[in-house]
């Protein structure tokens, strides 16, 4: 059975995008049955071009990724959802949507790296330390075992995940 992961922040653009891209790149090379999503609450409409660049310099595909509203993944007809991961702290703090099968949830925050100083250089930089830093943490949810985790194991293990 696939798990659905759902990746949120504000404006999908960036972050979320990058959780996305990497989980959904490292699970196809370790072959696993896992399925990466994102949206936000206040979709911008547009990819970040610089983590647009970053994804595609590590080598990964970024055709078919959009900016979406988690508007869709609150619909009926959308795929279950087995984790949903904050990456941006205000998103965390918004009341979300109704998610079906009522998924384990989890905050993995990082900082912005479209703020990041030092001109083009230093957002390019910030995103691929972004990137990597988040493709960190994908690959230790996909040392889980969760096919057979409970959701109060996997809440413990994501959790644990975040502190690290």
């Amino acid at each position: 059975m696939t798990t659905n992961v759902l990746i949120l922040c504000t404006h999908n653009s960036a972050r979320s995008v990058l959780g996305e891209a990497m989980l959904n790149h490292l699970a196809a090379k370790l072959g696993k049955n896992v399925r990466a999503f994102s949206a936000g609450s206040a979709p911008g409409g547009r990819l970040n071009p610089f983590a647009v660049e970053a994804l595609t310099r590590a080598g990964i595909d970024v055709s078919g990724y959009r900016s979406k509203s988690w508007d869709e993944f609150a619909a009926a007809d959308a795929p279950a959802m087995r984790i949903v991961i904050t990456v941006c702290d205000s998103a965390a703090a918004e009341t979300c949507p109704y998610w079906p099968g009522s998924p384990v949830k989890v905050h993995w925050g990082y900082a912005d790296p479209s703020l990041a100083l030092g001109g083009e250089d230093g957002k390019r930089v910030a995103f691929e330390l972004t990137r990597q830093a988040i493709g960190y943490r994908m690959l230790q949810l996909l040392e889980l075992p969760l096919d057979t985790m409970s959701n109060e194991g996997l809440q413990q293990a994501l959790t644990a995940i975040s502190e690290s």
